[in-house]
């Protein structure tokens, strides 16, 4: 159990890239059965050296940041390794390691950032969207605006907060209801045309 190898391959090649963020519950259910385990061992400290190398380290930060929103939908165990792969993808970026990456791959060393509730985080994602990640396309970017534009109204991403039982504000209660996150990718593409 826990070969990067193993990651890479399910997540790079036999998955669709529409899978990466569409997902559904088949999709889900095959992360939980093929990496629930190797997700679990992470978190007691283990595949250390997954870190010592690039390609490595893209496993290990595919199965702390992608697998989990996966494997727990809806669910606070969603964000329970975000540290881990926040921490990792930092380390990794500081090295360039991201750029002996390809291309769309690539994109996975600049999530925990995305996902980061750290208005900084945010701020780097864009700006490693827009110099590393050149045929990325105008969909990485825009989606990474949308996250920082989240965390510059709110702080915090209101849509994760009945996952985490955090309380909403009145002002991100109104935000919810107004269409979340597809409402400010909608408001991003029009200041863009």
């Amino acid at each position: 159990m826990g070969r990067p190898e193993e990651v890479l391959s399910f997540w790079l090649d036999e998955a669709k890239q529409s899978d990466w963020y569409m997902g559904s519950e088949a999709f889900d259910q095959e992360i939980r059965d093929r990496f629930m385990g190797t997700w679990e061992e992470v978190q007691k400290g283990n595949f250390g050296l997954w870190l010592t190398y690039p390609t490595g380290t893209l496993a290990y930060i595919i199965l702390t940041d992608q697998f989990p929103r996966n494997m727990f939908r809806n669910d606070g165990r969603s964000f329970k390794t975000d540290r881990m792969a926040l921490t990792a993808a930092k380390a990794a970026i500081h090295k360039k390691w991201d750029l002996r990456i390809d291309e769309p791959a690539r994109q996975f060393f600049y999530m925990p950032l995305m996902h980061s509730e750290s208005l900084c985080d945010q701020d780097r994602c864009v700006r490693l969207m827009m110099k590393r990640l050149p045929e990325g396309g105008p969909s990485s970017l825009l989606h990474a605006q949308a996250h920082r534009e989240v965390i510059r109204q709110f702080g915090r991403f209101p849509y994760r907060n009945d996952a985490l039982e955090r309380k909403f504000t009145s002002a991100e209660r109104g935000y919810i209801e107004a269409g979340g996150y597809s409402h400010t990718v909608q408001d991003l593409q029009a200041v863009v045309v």
